[in-house]
């Protein structure tokens, strides 16, 4: 049985989701001391959050420094429309791309890139620059960096109502 929309991830869910995320090779044994549950408990548990899709993968988060790809950089670019990167499979022809996003705004996608090194960025903006206009931001540090979900439960409503909202106004 999956898990539903309708219900709502309980605190022993969000456990094995912050659990799995700092550590994914935990065994159900392990994994299910942490957390409070048997083995096959936790087994299902993870099943099911499979099952609705909110766990994904499990993989191994990598140094892309340490291979050779010391430089990072977010480029915003505004696609021409005969030549867009969503509307062609072009972005296949571009390893480096680690990330994709397609924005609101002035821009239609920002990307997340590693890189060799300035001459290697060079050649990419000119093979990039096809497609639409950029912006490109070189990463300079990294100050923070949170690829885990930490809290137990987050808050559900964290916004007033629209009612609410108009209640407050007419006072």
């Amino acid at each position: 049985m999956a898990l539903q929309s309708e219900r709502p991830l309980d605190q022993t869910d969000w456990k094995i989701l912050r659990e799995l995320q700092q550590d994914a090779r935990l065994s159900y044994n392990e994994l299910g001391r942490r957390v409070g549950l048997s083995a096959p408990a936790t087994a299902e548990r993870v099943r099911k959050l499979e099952d609705a899709g909110i766990i994904t993968s499990f993989g191994a988060q990598v140094d892309i420094a340490k291979l050779g790809l010391p430089l990072l950089v977010f480029i915003q670019l505004r696609c021409f429309p005969e030549r867009c990167l969503f509307k062609t499979s072009s972005a296949e022809k571009f390893p480096e791309i680690l990330e994709m996003h397609k924005l609101s705004g002035s821009h239609c996608a920002l990307l997340k890139v590693a890189l060799s090194s300035l001459e290697h960025l060079e050649a990419f903006n000119e093979r990039l620059g096809v497609h639409g206009e950029q912006i490109t931001n070189v990463v300079t540090s990294n100050l923070f960096s949170k690829p885990v979900i930490d809290w137990e439960e987050p808050e559900v409503n964290l916004r007033p109502s629209l009612q609410q909202g108009w209640e407050k106004r007419k006072r």
